[in-house]
């Protein structure tokens, strides 16, 4: 069966189409778009297909990406690339993450919460540097996080007390956060390849792995 493809567009296009299962076509090939807002700029990496998001001239990206000699797959991902971008753009490079994506579910979460309406609580004022719209609710050993990151789009992230992993808390989280965000809106997560737990608490919760991605911050 044919791969079904999208046609160059903006970052929050294919985004878009990707979570509806319609990603870049697998041909090798890195499509260079403006960054959708002055905070970000990086690197989202789906099968045989990169996308760079950066203000940057695209010869530049398409020169540097040429010059390094490794695999052409791997580059835009891979430290000479990131290093290459990061010192051209006058940014710092985040963690490569894993990126995963669900759709919501109906009704309430099926766990207790309590939001968190204090801009000052540290959960929230870390959330807030790198989201907007930001919303925070706790529960008995963790915290579960909802705002819109890159391009818009819904993100999610949960975070459990040493004292607590291991009970299924994460995972209790992450779905809860399915109940939580906006009807009919994909949800996203960000999770560091390390985490193995939260690997695990994820695609247990229902997200499906989709690509990678390097965020570029201003210094």
């Amino acid at each position: 069966m044919a791969v079904p493809a999208v046609a160059d567009g903006s970052l929050g296009e294919i985004l878009d189409a990707a979570a509806r299962g319609v990603f870049p076509p697998p041909d090798g090939g890195v499509t260079v778009v403006p960054q959708p807002s002055p905070h970000t700029a990086g690197v989202v990496s789906f099968c045989a297909h990169a996308v760079v998001f950066t203000d940057a001239d695209p010869r530049w990206v398409h020169d540097t990406l040429a010059a390094d000699p490794g695999d052409p797959l791997a580059a835009p991902l891979c430290p000479p690339f990131l290093g290459a971008l990061s010192a051209h753009t006058g940014r710092l490079v985040n963690n490569i993450d894993m990126v995963v994506q669900t759709r919501p579910l109906p009704g309430p979460p099926p766990l207790a919460l309590r939001e968190i309406d204090d801009p000052g609580h540290p959960r929230v004022a870390r959330a807030l540097r790198h989201r907007d719209d930001v919303r925070v609710w706790a529960a008995d050993g963790g915290v579960a996080v909802l705002g819109r990151g890159l391009a818009g789009r819904w993100e999610a992230a949960v975070e459990v007390d040493a004292g607590t992993r291991g009970r299924g808390l994460g995972r209790a989280l992450a779905l809860a956060l399915r109940h939580l965000v906006p009807e009919g809106a994909p949800l996203w997560a960000q999770i560091a390849p390390g985490n193995a737990p939260s690997v695990r608490a994820f695609q247990a919760a229902g997200y499906r792995p989709i690509g990678a991605e390097a965020l570029l911050v201003r210094r």
